[in-house]
């Protein structure tokens, strides 16, 4: 996703967001997945991974790979 793309994105939270402010956007586009602090309301700094990468990180999050926050 080119940071031009950014402004225009589909950003949407998780279904297990339960409102509490800390939450992560995911926007996805042209070979890459953009996420982002939801408290920004889009004027944060936005992380950009592949779309394997992205897979990957969310495989080791099911599996409890990175433990209780």
């Amino acid at each position: 996703m080119r940071k031009g793309e950014l402004p225009r994105a589909a950003w949407f939270k998780s279904s297990y967001s339960n409102g509490n402010g800390n939450c992560v956007e995911v926007a996805f586009g042209h070979g890459a997945v953009a996420m982002r602090d939801s408290k920004q309301h889009g004027a944060g700094p936005v992380l950009t991974a592949t779309p394997e990468a992205w897979r990957a990180f969310v495989a080791g999050v099911v599996r409890g790979e990175f433990g209780e926050s």
